[in-house]
């Protein structure tokens, strides 16, 4: 199996084979989590840095009514707290979204690759900044974009990512979550997400089945959300 952490990084640096066996040296013991359950909460004092290896994950806050706002998704390839042990605690949870396979990495294993292995560093720090554009993206979706533009670009950027990992079929990846999920994600209502859902299906834009999203149209969907890629940077700064 490809290493999704190596697909990744890939996109940011000229790594080496050396490079290449000690990535997969750190992926070497990855424990199985099931689906919907917690990796950290909180409030929680970390002491690895977590890694996604196979399956869906999130980023998640509990709001003062009891609802959820998930505000980051984690693939395959994703660090999911690189740098948040220098916080000295959680301001946000993590939890699997799917069953999934997670790598937990001592900070002293990233604190030997930032102190003598500048190739991985510099992809290290590029993930971290995509992590923050990504984030942006979905503040001003969120503010500035009608449901169906959020979600049909929400599902556009994520076929991209997937891409970036080869987790992709053509135009087709695996997103195992319920529209309630996406609810969380978008900030709607379980009701509000299912008839945006079904509007998009209805202009022949999206099939989203069997936790599966297809983009069957993706030249008139990126054309009716003007969306660009960019902001992903996979295209790499020479």
């Amino acid at each position: 199996m490809t290493n999704p952490l190596i697909l990744k990084l890939s996109h940011a640096a000229d790594l080496q084979d050396e490079d290449r066996a000690l990535l997969r040296r750190l992926c070497a013991r990855p424990t199985a989590i099931t689906a919907r359950t917690d990796i950290i909460r909180e409030g929680d004092t970390p002491s690895t840095v977590r890694l996604v290896l196979r399956g869906l994950a999130c980023r998640y806050q509990y709001l003062p009514d009891g609802g959820r706002a998930i505000f980051a998704l984690l693939i395959p390839g994703d660090l999911c707290d690189l740098h948040v042990s220098i916080l000295g605690r959680m301001d946000h949870s993590l939890a699997t979204l799917s069953a999934c396979d997670v790598v937990e990495i001592p900070r002293a294993a990233i604190q030997f690759i930032t102190d003598t292995n500048p190739r991985i560093t510099r992809a290290l720090w590029w993930a971290t900044l995509v992590d923050e554009a990504v984030l942006r993206h979905w503040l001003v979706g969120k503010n500035r974009r009608l449901a169906d533009q959020q979600l049909l670009h929400l599902f556009c950027e994520l076929l991209v990512r997937f891409q970036a990992v080869g987790l992709a079929d053509g135009d087709s990846y695996p997103l195992p979550i319920t529209q309630i999920e996406l609810g969380d994600i978008l900030g709607l209502s379980t009701v509000h997400t299912n008839r945006t859902l079904q509007g998009l299906r209805a202009e022949g834009l999206i099939a989203f089945e069997d936790g599966r999203v297809t983009i069957l149209d993706r030249e008139r969907a990126w054309e009716m959300i003007s969306f660009d890629p960019g902001y992903l940077h996979l295209k790499r700064r020479r």
